[in-house]
């Protein structure tokens, strides 16, 4: 379905992946993937990412930022299949994947914009559920009168987030005192040029 935003555009297909489907992807990731907890530079000290992540793709593709340097890993066969499904159904293509692994409530994901340059001037990002459901808030960056956007991601749900949505928009995963348990999330995209540096 899609879901009204100004000056952007928002997709959900809540049921991308079946339950059961769904939760045999999240426990065959978790345990074949590379899980790392990379630190990046914040307010001029380094600090570990509050989630576990790895980045797989087409080879020779990196980006920096935050000081941290990402190389691409060879793609897991079930995550390349999943990478021909979601193109099939948007009509785009992917050349990587940014893997999240979030433990529990307490690991998140701060406000930001996917606007770095070589994701292009409107990039289209395909975010894949998998685990536990998580509430996904979208604010605008720049009108506060515009009301937040409240979504919850439930186990292979498909987000794709395109048009201008990333000019004007901030999302995030937030903390919750709640207990959770895991919950991966897969962000197709594709890289313009991999050499750019990200700030």
């Amino acid at each position: 379905m899609n879901a009204p935003i100004s000056q952007g555009e928002l997709s959900l297909e809540p049921h991308f992946i079946d339950p059961p489907a769904a939760q045999r992807l999240y426990q065959t990731l978790l345990d074949e993937l590379c899980w790392q907890q990379p630190q990046i530079r914040m307010f001029g000290r380094q600090v570990s990412i509050p989630r576990l992540q790895c980045f797989q793709g087409d080879p020779g593709i990196h980006y920096r930022y935050s000081g941290l340097a990402l190389q691409t890993e060879p793609w897991h066969p079930l995550i390349n299949n999943l990478r021909r499904r979601i193109e099939a159904l948007s009509q785009q293509s992917f050349n990587t994947v940014l893997i999240n692994y979030y433990r529990n409530g307490q690991d998140s994901m701060g406000w930001h914009s996917d606007d770095e340059p070589e994701l292009g001037k409107n990039p289209v990002i395909a975010s894949l559920s998998l685990g536990q459901s998580r509430r996904f808030l979208l604010r605008h960056r720049y009108d506060n009168s515009i009301a937040r956007q409240e979504h919850l991601l439930n186990s292979g749900s498909l987000l794709i987030m395109s048009g201008q949505l990333q000019h004007y928009w901030h999302h995030s995963v937030p903390k919750t005192s709640r207990p959770l348990e895991g919950r991966i999330n897969l962000t197709f995209r594709h890289t313009l040029n991999p050499d750019i540096q990200m700030e």
